[in-house]
């Protein structure tokens, strides 16, 4: 199979490379092809999460996109952040959350909790 690790930006472009080659023939799980496309996928993605981590999104970002997501509407989060004055408030990020509304976000809407937890941006803070 003859994979080495990748390294450098040039083994990272030369891996992806051939996986889009590879990717264009489609080959079946198990097969040399197969195996060699899972095992490149595999070394690309560690990788890119060593040399491009992704930061944790904004929490109402996530919050926002979550609710995109499964069609809610703010009314919906009100049994895990309270009344509606309160829902818009954190939405509009004149509210910062409490524990226990990032652990109903959390066990409510699958939100991870570590994006929960973070600081949410705030235009004041540039």
């Amino acid at each position: 199979m003859n994979i080495k690790p990748i390294r450098t930006a040039k083994d990272h472009k030369a891996a992806l490379a051939e996986i889009s080659k590879l990717m264009e023939t489609d080959p079946d799980i198990g097969t040399p092809k197969g195996d060699r496309l899972d095992v490149l996928v595999t070394l690309v993605q560690a990788y890119e999460a060593q040399h491009f981590p992704m930061s944790l999104p904004d929490p109402v970002e996530a919050i926002k996109f979550r609710m995109e997501q499964q069609g809610l509407k703010p009314k919906d989060l009100e049994p895990m952040i309270g009344k509606s004055n309160r829902v818009y408030e954190v939405l509009t990020r004149k509210r910062s959350l409490t524990i226990g509304m990032i652990r109903k976000l959390h066990s409510g809407l699958g939100i991870p909790a570590q994006s929960l937890i973070q600081e949410a941006y705030t235009p004041d803070a540039i």
